[in-house]
């Protein structure tokens, strides 16, 4: 039988508050992490702020959501976190997503080892039906992430976005079950 918390070049673990808390706090530094992660202005938490969010979400009601954190397997370290939010089980869809918060894995193909791994989970684990997400046009290498998964670009709110006196899109993307590439 195989772990279906493991993918090519990470596996999905459960997270640890206070040690997430921390690298946490030191990814909301960067601010292009934190503009890939919110629409928000982006503000900074300390790790005990951080501890406190992620006890909550981990108190909370986990058929509503479930969240991870994201092991390599090549070198056991910690580069983010995903999960799976707004848990509808009358409907069978849930929202995803994802953060990859130390840059040296950028473009190196855990993050969409990752949504594979959380994708393959949702659909044969809970049984769920349709997945969505949404993304800032500005960033490509998500979106070329998400369509090698099988997502599919579903709608555009035009210039929903201001940053750096520019405006650009949220994209809505979403993937059901039949067109996931397992």
């Amino acid at each position: 039988m195989k772990n279906i918390y493991i993918g090519k070049k990470v596996r999905l673990i459960a997270r640890n508050p206070k040690e997430d808390a921390a690298r946490m706090a030191v990814w909301q530094r960067d601010t292009e992490f934190a503009r890939l992660q919110d629409s928000d202005p982006i503000r900074l938490w300390n790790a005990s702020q951080n501890t406190e969010w992620i006890e909550k979400q981990q108190k909370g009601d986990a058929f509503e959501g479930i969240e991870f954190a994201i092991l390599t397997l090549d070198d056991q370290k910690v580069i983010g976190s995903c999960g799976l939010d707004g848990i509808s089980w009358h409907d069978r869809t849930s929202w995803v997503g994802i953060g990859i918060g130390e840059r040296d894995y950028w473009g190196k193909g855990c993050g969409t080892d990752a949504m594979h791994i959380l994708t393959r989970y949702a659909f044969e684990e809970l049984g769920l039906y349709r997945l969505n997400l949404n993304v800032f046009s500005y960033n490509m290498r998500a979106i070329r992430s998400y369509e090698k998964i099988g997502y599919k670009v579903e709608g555009t709110v035009r210039e929903a976005l201001h940053r750096d006196g520019k405006r650009y899109d949220l994209i809505f993307m979403g993937l059901l079950r039949e067109d996931f590439r397992f």
